[in-house]
């Protein structure tokens, strides 16, 4: 897999029909992760790596439009703590993976641990080499238990991030998102991306989504596209009704059908 075979645009999409799709898509991608808290059987962990600048943040809210907060978990990682060093480099990572029922988005992840001391130079290559094979059997046995890792490369090309770099600086707005060191690592793009594509190739096993990020209507619809797929991929279902106190009540829990005797008891007690 070479990262310069993916387009940072595709051509093909239209933008409005594009946009039409993606809001069914959340809907249902909001429906769908409802169920699954509910149900507490599976977890997701939907993985955002990419460049800076490349959209991780933005693409995080617009995914979760239409989702519960309960249930609904982000984090973001940033250089490790002192504490975190002080552990392998999967520590921190295990530690904040989701418990059955919540999807979590993870911006930023694991790979930082591969990506930024491989380019750095400060790890010695041995242990970087030990760990894409760590990350992959990690990463098969959070499966294992019932965790679905999505993996997203939001591939924006060097003009894009540039832009959205120079926005930070001219927009107001923006300013907050301004970091020197972007730029000092924006020095390096070339260098990461040789990186990624190491990471990519050899850190597959659970297969890695190439996402073209340039545009935000772009990003958001292919990643969306796979969290949905993969919410219908699971066995979800409604939770059956765990009662001692309405033994009696029709298979299915229909407290709402004329008659039934949940109904008739809730109306006797209201009177009374």
């Amino acid at each position: 897999m070479k990262i310069t075979d993916y387009p940072t645009f595709n051509k093909e999409w239209d933008k409005d029909d594009i946009r039409r799709k993606t809001k069914k898509i959340l809907k249902e991608i909001g429906e769908l992760q409802h169920k699954m808290y509910a149900q507490g059987k599976y977890s997701i962990i939907v993985v955002l790596q990419g460049i800076d600048a490349s959209g991780k943040d933005g693409l995080t809210r617009g995914l979760l439009r239409y989702c519960d907060p309960v249930g609904i978990e982000v984090y973001s990682f940033k250089k490790p703590t002192d504490v975190e060093y002080a552990h392998d480099f999967l520590w921190r990572i295990h530690n904040v993976c989701p418990a059955r029922g919540v999807m979590k988005v993870f911006i930023r992840s694991h790979y930082e641990d591969i990506l930024v001391p491989t380019v750095g130079k400060y790890i010695p290559e041995d242990i970087i080499e030990k760990r894409y094979e760590t990350i992959n059997i990690f990463e098969k046995m959070l499966e294992d238990h019932g965790t679905r890792v999505l993996k997203f490369f939001l591939h924006v090309s060097k003009e894009t991030q540039k832009e959205r770099l120079m926005e930070r600086i001219e927009m107001k707005e923006k300013h907050w998102k301004h970091k020197d060191s972007d730029w000092d690592t924006r020095e390096k793009f070339d260098d990461y991306m040789e990186v990624y594509g190491n990471i990519l190739n050899r850190c597959n096993e659970v297969p890695w989504h190439v996402v073209p990020a340039d545009t935000n209507w772009q990003k958001l619809y292919a990643v969306a596209t796979g969290v949905l797929k993969t919410l219908r991929s699971l066995d979800l279902q409604w939770p059956e009704l765990v009662t001692e106190r309405f033994k009696s009540l029709p298979k299915g829990g229909d407290t709402d059908r004329p008659g039934s005797e949940v109904r008739a008891k809730h109306k006797k007690e209201k009177k009374g």
